[in-house]
């Protein structure tokens, strides 16, 4: 059934979701990948597609910016859709000269300061994590494919622009572990933690706190290929 935020009905979505928070990527992924392309939603434009690749159904969808944003688009495909398996692919900026651009993060905790997952259901730390057997899948995908990850804490934070503009990021990456910044992974996990469902977070780093590499927009857009690889093939053995 249809919800205020998707248009979908029952079997329109797969079980496996790949989720970039730019709803553009999700076109591209399945204009690039998909066979038998169906688009499911498009309500606020947050586009929504289902197809095949190598013959299995997968379904990819935007999350938007943030966790209120992804909060609600994930808590809808695990309720209400039926929906097993989702993996956000993002972009994210370094905290360390380790994680370079374009590089490739398995994220293996979230780290936040924000109160999304107390207000949702009264957890008061301030880490979640991944499941464990779909980040070990990951793992096992990569090897096979010859494709690089590094894995690592990441900062999942509600504030783009801080107003605070000492190098911050120097504490998170020292006292917390936290390698590289995004927005919505620790939303998504504690999700699928409350709803005894799988989520796993890989990211593409785009930019960098430490140096002045940068990407594009339509290159966010258009040319992580080895993270979408690497997704797509996981979402294979879901």
């Amino acid at each position: 059934m249809a919800t205020p935020h998707n248009r979908a009905e029952n079997g329109m979505i797969a079980q496996t979701v790949l989720m970039p928070g730019d709803p553009l990527r999700a076109k591209a992924i399945a204009d690039m990948y998909f066979e038998d392309v169906v688009m499911f939603n498009d309500v606020r434009n947050m586009f929504g597609y289902t197809g095949t690749y190598k013959g299995k159904k997968i379904s990819v969808m935007g999350s938007g910016m943030g966790m209120p944003s992804i909060g609600i688009y994930s808590y809808e495909l695990y309720t209400v859709y039926g929906v097993e398996n989702i993996i956000r692919i993002g972009s994210a900026g370094s905290y360390c000269k380790e994680a370079d651009i374009y590089d490739v993060v398995l994220v293996e905790g979230s780290y936040s300061e924000s109160s999304y997952a107390k207000t949702q259901s009264g957890y008061d730390k301030d880490i979640t994590f991944p499941s464990k057997n779909l980040n070990e899948l990951i793992k096992k995908t990569a090897k096979r494919e010859l494709i690089k990850i590094i894995e690592g804490k990441v900062h999942s934070t509600d504030v783009f622009y801080k107003e605070d503009k000492t190098p911050y990021y120097e504490k998170l990456y020292q006292e917390k572990g936290c390698i590289a910044v995004e927005m919505e992974s620790f939303a998504l996990f504690h999700n699928a933690y409350v709803l005894g469902k799988n989520a796993a977070c890989i990211l593409t780093i785009s930019d960098s706190f430490v140096s002045n590499k940068e990407t594009t927009a339509d290159e966010r857009q258009n040319s992580f290929t080895n993270m979408m690889q690497l997704a797509l093939e996981t979402a294979l053995s879901l």
